[in-house]
């Protein structure tokens, strides 16, 4: 099981992540987008970090919610918004909870993706974070359905994350800022999606 406390760790670390990759993340999207992804979401997560000792002893539903509220109102762009759904959305999937199964895990990625694809209007083939997090997703339910456990579960959506991510490197964006490019976005991987991988990616390596 998912304590409060692991999911507290892996927004730390998340943090950790992606101030180490800020200037990676801002440099694909310098190529298709407003060259802010890898700042933004320093920016963003920073903030998430000055909330989340207010709530550190809430339910794992208060904890992501505030996370979500939390980027929405700091982070600029897409991001700040479609990150703000992911969380919220989350957390309302897991109401109440103090620890969370394997099942309750992907529920709470489930609702989250499901969020952002409402929220940004986008499906998988367009170069967006969907494109990470619907593989990601769609191998947990894979794996839990075959017996494996939460470790198992979440290594295989975060490894199946860093393809679909590596999948957006050919695709032509229809999608967001970098769809203004049209023919030009295609070679370049799409921001959201890496930060989208290396989010889930955080997760297996903080709970394993």
């Amino acid at each position: 099981m998912i304590t409060r406390d692991d999911v507290l760790a892996w927004l730390r670390n998340f943090r950790q992540v992606v101030g180490e990759n800020k200037g990676y993340l801002t440099e694909l999207d310098s190529a298709i987008g407003d060259a802010d992804h890898g700042i933004n979401m320093d920016r963003g997560f920073g903030a998430v970090m000055a909330k989340l000792d207010g709530v550190a002893d809430k339910d794992i539903s208060t904890i992501l919610k505030t996370a979500g509220m939390t980027l929405v109102s700091t982070v600029g762009g897409a991001g700040g918004p479609l990150y703000g759904t992911f969380f919220m959305r989350a957390g309302a999937a897991v109401a109440n909870k103090e620890e969370l199964s394997a099942e309750d895990v992907l529920a709470a990625l489930e609702a989250g993706l499901a969020g952002v694809q409402q929220r940004g209007k986008a499906t998988t083939g367009e170069k967006t974070m969907v494109d990470a997090l619907t593989p990601g997703c769609q191998a947990m339910r894979q794996a839990i359905d075959s017996g494996a456990d939460l470790d198992q579960a979440i290594k295989a959506a975060a490894d199946a994350a860093e393809q679909g991510m590596k999948d957006t490197i050919p695709m032509l964006a229809t999608k967001g800022r970098a769809s203004y490019l049209g023919e030009r976005s295609i070679g370049h991987q799409d921001p959201g999606a890496t930060s989208s991988y290396l989010l889930l990616r955080c997760a297996a390596d903080t709970w394993q």
